[in-house]
């Protein structure tokens, strides 16, 4: 269930926050055969630039529409399943005033002169689109209204739309969109930001839940995903890379490879040193996937050059780790008061927390296809980062960027993990050595074992409370991983990290070490398991101090506040909410059953989260129920996708913390498939996750990515409530935790 309170700010209000003050460039034009077709875009970098005028024509547009009145809006970001592609014209349908059921939605492409930020990750779509894509649709209207205002030789002002439709009340008369949509493109192009934009109150689309514009094609098995994506001619690979991460190829037996059935091709690819980029491998081309496939387990044999990493292992960063723990820090982040001298005569707790490496693991193994001819290159990929891609095919193969052209497919999945294009350039690569359409496929074992990795971390906390039972010392001695003062991909941690700025005495103070394992941004990178270290370790001090979780951290809310960033009034409204709603402290409780709470601030969302679970005597672990309340500003834009986007995280995270893990030895991935990466069990999963959200005077912000890291630590806040155990290790499976 979902549900909402809303306190809607003013126009002004959101047009502040967004740091929007200079005009949107436009581009508009009349189509062949009629109608209209407008591009516009913001660009913060620049200064205020002139309006469009048709010779600005370009053919990738935002709005389209011809004389029958068909309304084709396109979607420029990447869809990974968090709905933007439903989403984002969502927002331009609003102010250009259409009914949504007669909107066609396409798929942009990678568009570097027409769309901007053209990306999936952060949660940053909504943020980054709520005002541009409105003026775009605003700017629409606009024009059509100015059109048919010449039509009928009356003040603009006097006209006014309906869905699709100009009216002018005082004669009656009205005029479709198609009808006038060729007139319209000839119009002076407005100053976007001198178009009102729709009050709140008025949406007819925006609030409303809207099914996902896939899901017809989705459920009917239609072609959308790259890994459907097929051309004529085409050859079909699977890209061999060694074990251990950047080993090149020693020997490989290739005549017998090509002599497989099926195989037309089989070669050696050298690669380079960047581990997110192209490594050395086998290629093996045939003529299906499977053929491709066979010839690799059952012909190919290939020995892998040593590689200095290969002694890297889980049990070796976990010794590295202690021992950098109880020398001094490398480097301080953050030091405020005198932590020693507030730890002595205080209440002591010590505590050390672990999370480890974990796969992303989307449904859909990482896949691209591409075909180079006659010097161009054309490439259709899932990916989170086509722009990013763009730059590393160019580079690698040393060409030119305006000669590769980079088609966005759906993506199965992506949480991360196709924010590297290490998959695309493999593709690139190939196809131009052989110089015909090829689709390059990994294996799930490929993709469990070649992955850019939620990186391992460490946290050796020390914390104090006073006789008041307030918090009065912090200290975080974070290990992790890097080199110098530089951590490794998604493996750092901020000086502005809750609860700094909260604690008088608060020390944030950082080791790293080296590791050959590649690692990367995982669904709410470094919230995902910093949370569950800090809410856990909030957990043990009111322990200590003998007081209720939530009192306890409503209290800490209070307390100095000096964070920038950090809006303590809106954590405090999530977290009083989701104690209400969950009844906390309400109801007794039977033996072995115990509710958590935790929050976490992260990607611009306050969640608050609360998990009642049920531990088994002989330590089987069932989540009962969870509550969620998010704060992501004023307004959802689409309530059911929202929903859906926070029970999938509420559901991603207990998988993070019950079973996910992936451990290292002789430097390579030990897991290879579901078999021995576990993720969530359907039988698993909590029958009920109420999803709340409290909307506030602020503007809209993303929900990819915040619901996710409280569930983690609410879980086992709610296993120690339930048994008496603190949990400070993941995944739970390893932890004993049956009670008597």
């Amino acid at each position: 269930m979902s549900t909402v309170e809303q306190v809607v700010p003013t126009e002004e209000q959101e047009a502040r926050s967004h740091g929007i003050t200079r005009r949107s460039f436009l581009r508009v034009g009349a189509l062949a055969g009629g109608g209209l077709m407008i591009a516009t875009w913001l660009d913060f970098g620049q200064a205020a630039a002139e309006p469009g005028t048709l010779e600005d024509f370009t053919p990738n547009a935002f709005i389209r529409i011809t004389p029958d009145g068909v309304v084709t809006l396109t979607a420029k970001n990447p869809e990974i399943g968090q709905g933007v592609k439903t989403m984002l014209p969502m927002l331009i349908a609003e102010e250009l005033d259409v009914e949504w059921r007669s909107v066609v939605v396409e798929q942009g492409p990678l568009d570097l002169v027409n769309f901007s930020r053209q990306f999936a990750g952060g949660s940053n779509a909504t943020p980054t689109d709520w005002l541009p894509m409105r003026r775009a649709g605003a700017v629409g209207r606009s024009m059509l209204v100015a059109a048919a205002a010449a039509e009928w030789g009356v003040p603009a002002s006097e006209c006014s739309t309906q869905p699709g439709v100009v009216v002018h009340a005082a004669s009656g008369q009205r005029i479709g969109y198609g009808e006038i949509a060729e007139r319209a493109a000839t119009m002076p192009v407005p100053d976007p930001e001198t178009i009102p934009l729709k009050d709140a109150a008025d949406f007819r689309i925006i609030g409303t839940s809207v099914h996902g514009v896939d899901n017809g094609k989705i459920v009917t098995g239609q072609p959308l995903y790259g890994i459907d994506f097929e051309l004529p001619g085409m050859l079909f690979g699977v890209f061999a890379k060694a074990p251990v991460f950047g080993a090149k190829v020693a020997q490989a037996n290739l005549d017998e490879v090509r002599a497989a059935p099926g195989v037309r091709h089989a070669f050696v690819v050298e690669g380079g040193e960047q581990l997110n980029g192209l490594l050395g491998g086998v290629a093996i081309l045939a003529d299906s996937w499977w053929a491709a496939k066979t010839a690799r387990e059952r012909v190919l044999q290939v020995t892998w050059a040593d590689h200095p990493t290969s002694s890297q292992s889980s049990e070796g960063f976990q010794q590295q780790a202690d021992a950098l723990a109880a020398a001094p820090a490398q480097r301080s982040l953050r030091q405020d008061g005198d932590v020693d001298a507030a730890l002595a005569g205080s209440t002591v707790v010590e505590g050390n927390y672990f999370y480890p490496f974990l796969s992303h693991a989307p449904l859909e193994p990482q896949n691209c296809s591409a075909h180079f001819q006659d010097g161009k290159l054309e490439i259709w990929a899932p990916t989170q980062t086509p722009e990013s891609g763009l730059g590393l095919v160019a580079r690698t193969l040393e060409m030119d960027p305006e000669d590769i052209t980079i088609n966005l497919l759906r993506c199965g999945g992506g949480f991360g993990r196709r924010l590297s294009n290490d998959y695309m350039v493999e593709a690139a690569w190939i196809a131009r050595e052989v110089g015909v359409p090829v689709k390059i496929v990994w294996t799930r074992e490929d993709d469990v074992r070649h992955d850019f990795y939620r990186p391992a971390g460490w946290h050796y906390f020390k914390g104090a409370v006073d006789s008041q039972g307030q918090v009065s010392a912090w200290r975080d001695h974070f290990v992790s991983f890097g080199e110098g003062d530089r951590f490794a991909s998604s493996a750092g941690i901020r000086d502005t990290e809750f609860p700094a700025g909260f604690i008088r005495n608060f020390a944030l103070d950082v080791s790293v070490m080296p590791t050959g394992v590649p690692t990367g941004a995982m669904r709410a990178p470094g919230s995902n398991g910093i949370a569950f270290a800090v809410q856990g370790f909030i957990d043990e001090l009111a322990q200590a101090a003998g007081r209720d979780p939530v009192q306890f951290r409503l209290d800490l809310l209070s307390q100095v506040g000096e964070n920038p960033g950090f809006d303590a009034d809106r954590m405090r409204g999530v977290l009083e909410l989701v104690a209400e709603r969950s009844g906390w402290g309400q109801t007794q409780l039977p033996r072995g059953t115990g509710m958590g709470v935790a929050f976490h601030f992260s990607h611009r969302g306050y969640f608050a989260e609360v998990v009642q679970a049920t531990v088994s005597r002989p330590g089987q672990v069932n989540v009962d129920k969870v509550w969620v309340v998010g704060d992501v500003g004023n307004q959802i834009i689409n309530p059911s996708n929202a929903e859906n986007n926070v029970q999938g995280s509420v559901i991603e995270g207990l998988g993070y913390a019950l079973s996910m893990e992936i451990t290292i030895e002789n430097g390579q991935t030990v897991q290879s498939n579901f078999h021995n990466y576990r993720l969530l069990r359907l039988t698993q999963s909590p029958p009920e996750v109420d999803v709340h959200f409290r909307l506030t005077d602020n503007s809209p912000t993303g929900i990819g990515e915040p619901g996710l890291p409280p569930v983690i630590p609410a879980l086992t806040n709610a296993i120690f409530a339930a048994t008496g155990k603190r949990i400070r290790s993941l995944p739970l499976r390893n932890e004993d935790l049956s009670w008597s």
